[in-house]
């Protein structure tokens, strides 16, 4: 596989990326998870188990309470025709291995699963050839042992977008992040369960939380809307 040109000029840009990054842990501004219920039941109709899972913005960071957050608006649109049974499962700064390894842990079955992972593999220097490894081994997981029928593996987001990265850091993570989804719509593919929701958000501040890193309570409404469509096609 040919070498990107964004590979290519880490190299000279190392200093310059270096400074970058360190500038933007050292200025970041830390938001906390959502306060609120991880799990619960929710709506009238048939039974679905569902299971969110992933990163900080599964967990809702950038929104006040759970209900403002992915988790409150999926269930509020899935509860207009199941009766949802609910469970959270995501952390700040968990990686797709970290996800394998809690859910490895977790007892139950579930009908429908969502997932949101990549920026962390992507700041951690994960490969495009590791990550299809464990976005493979994630998804085996999922319709596997926990039964998953119905699967919405949310995109990489678009890094080069967020607004606390300044350039040419963000231009950098964001080919990366692209490398990376580019692998995760091929692991959805070989799923009959999945289906690969890319998330194209228009330029409005207001889709940005304050940290201008994760999503606010706008796109997490937006987010849920799309991923309850495509688990109610499925």
């Amino acid at each position: 596989m040919p070498v990107a040109p964004d590979q290519i000029l880490r190299v000279p840009l190392l200093p310059v990326l270096a400074a970058q990054g360190l500038s933007v842990r050292r200025n970041a501004q830390l938001l906390p998870e959502p306060t609120g219920p991880r799990e619960g039941r929710n709506g009238r109709g048939p039974r679905l188990r569902l299971l969110i899972t992933g990163d900080s913005s599964a967990a809702g960071v950038g929104a006040g309470t759970q209900a403002q957050a992915l988790s409150g608006y999926l269930v509020d649109r899935l509860a207009k025709y199941y009766a949802v049974e609910w469970r959270l499962e995501a952390t700040t700064g968990h990686t797709t291995q970290d996800t394998i390894d809690r859910l490895r842990g977790l007892s139950g079955q579930f009908d429908m699963a969502l997932t949101a992972l990549g920026v962390n593999d992507v700041t951690r220097g994960v490969t495009r050839r590791r990550f299809v490894e464990q976005q493979t081994e994630l998804l085996g997981v999922l319709t596997g042992s926990l039964g998953v029928r119905r699967l919405v593996v949310t995109g990489v987001p678009q890094m080069n977008r967020f607004p606390a990265l300044p350039q040419p850091l963000a231009w950098v993570l964001g080919r990366q992040a692209a490398r990376l989804d580019q692998g995760l719509q091929q692991v959805a593919t070989s799923f009959p369960q999945a289906h690969h929701l890319a998330l194209n958000l228009p330029d409005d501040p207001a889709l940005a939380a304050p940290d201008g890193y994760h999503p606010s309570p706008k796109a997490y409404a937006i987010w849920a809307g799309e991923a309850a469509r495509l688990l109610r096609q499925a």
